[in-house]
């Protein structure tokens, strides 16, 4: 194959994506040892410096988008690891998202491909419909038979279900009462989300009480919705910017200082509303309005100074999350927190910023290739031999957790939030 950079320039005959965009990226080749899918594949196809060819000439007319385009282009994860090698501050996240909004709207996929898309879109944006589904299998769970159900469904299912977390947890863990001078370093809001807000509240309600006790007030929310980042992920953009302007009013309404999400994805699809409704002419200042607000949990206790606590023994590793470390470029500050409570060892494991095959709903829609990353992933966190793996999103979290019980690790998946508290108030002998 010709290299990318060596085809004729032509000018787009498709508005498949933002095209001056695509001549960002020199074909370098240094964000393909970041991409998890090429580590997978070794496939140039597989690649982000490939998947730039393929819009490119999907634009240009040269291409078209038959099966195994659209393959390509939905086996990329979005995990914006690909940004922070290159060298040239190629959007790739913007450009991916773009061009699958045009898939969407312009092609077709196999009757499984669909229905599978169908169901992530009709129930994990919806926490109410979300709960309801997962009645039943909350009760089966407190009855005890979920194993047994899990070996009876179909391999489709059973994975699907294999990636629930506990559904009847002992509910949050308790932090010291909020401080007394609260809101003296302004107020946030924290946006619990829609998938979050069902399977991991208790980080929701963990980083309320934690950033209280930093002397934050807390301001609440009225109703908010989705954040949009499932629907950016999969080409619904339209439902998306219609998630980000009921978020935009809420935000706005509510008076917060800073908004954050305890998942990465999140917090990084709102502080991009003011990209994704630039052209709004009603929100479109609001949006940008709203993103420079958007902060994230341990950045804003690392500027507080958050106040020392007891020893807390143990052996931890750190898990970056996607949109967290590439997204938002957070990496110190979750480590600066884990390293300042006493008693605690932090130990790097390797590639930590790799990508665990969550990635939204990837687990659902590529399980093999999702399994495949949470494999190399429990591999790393197991080399460590630490006792806790911390992490910032819950999908990861849910991810990392359901592959180290399938090798009965003992090795305790956390939350940032959740295990801050923990360690803020220990389980008394």
């Amino acid at each position: 194959m010709d290299a990318p950079d060596q085809m004729p320039q032509r000018a787009p005959v498709r508005d498949v994506v933002e095209y001056e965009l695509l001549f960002d990226c020199v074909h370098c080749g240094l964000c393909l040892e970041a991409c998890p899918t090429y580590l997978l594949t070794r496939a140039e196809m597989d690649s982000p410096r490939g998947r730039i060819y393929q819009m490119k000439a999907l634009a240009e007319g040269r291409l078209d988008a038959d099966t195994d385009v659209v393959r390509h282009l939905d086996f990329c994860l979005g995990c914006r690891g690909c940004e922070t090698a290159c060298p040239s501050g190629v959007h790739y996240g913007a450009l991916i998202e773009q061009t699958r909004a045009w898939v969407e709207d312009n092609c077709s996929r196999s009757m499984p491909e669909r229905l599978k898309r169908w169901v992530v879109g009709a129930l994990f944006p919806y926490p109410a419909r979300l709960r309801l589904a997962l009645a039943p299998l909350r009760m089966i769970e407190r009855a005890g038979l979920r194993p047994m159900l899990e070996r009876a469904m179909p391999q489709v299912l059973r994975e699907w279900i294999d990636l629930l977390p506990p559904l009847n947890g002992s509910g949050e863990l308790r932090t010291e009462q909020e401080s007394a001078h609260e809101g003296r370093r302004g107020s946030v809001a924290v946006h619990h989300g829609c998938v979050a807000q069902v399977l991991a509240d208790r980080a929701n309600r963990n980083a309320e009480k934690l950033l209280g006790r930093a002397g934050y007030g807390i301001a609440r929310l009225g109703r908010t919705v989705c954040c949009g980042a499932l629907d950016l992920h999969s080409g619904n953009r339209r439902r998306a910017r219609q998630f980000a302007r009921a978020n935009v009013r809420a935000i706005r309404q509510s008076g917060a200082d800073f908004v954050i999400s305890t998942a990465s994805g999140c917090s990084t699809a709102m502080a991009e509303y003011g990209e994704l409704l630039k052209d709004d002419p009603e929100l479109g200042a609001a949006a940008r309005e709203v993103s420079a607000r958007v902060r994230e949990l341990s950045r804003l206790l690392v500027e507080s100074g958050l106040p020392a606590n007891d020893r807390f023994e143990c052996t931890l590793t750190y898990h970056d999350a996607c949109h967290l470390a590439h997204g938002l470029g957070i990496r110190e500050q979750p480590r600066t927190l884990l390293r300042s409570i006493p008693g605690v060892k932090l130990i790097e494991m390797d590639s930590s910023d790799l990508c665990c095959g969550s990635a939204g709903s990837y687990n659902l829609t590529h399980p093999e290739a999702a399994r495949a990353l949470a494999r190399r992933k429990a591999d790393a966190i197991i080399a460590t031999r630490a006792e806790y793996v911390v992490l910032a999103n819950p999908g990861c979290q849910f991810q990392i957790a359901a592959e180290l019980r399938r090798r009965n690790s003992s090795v305790k998946v956390m939350h940032l939030a959740d295990f801050l508290a923990l360690a803020a108030s220990p389980p008394q002998d």
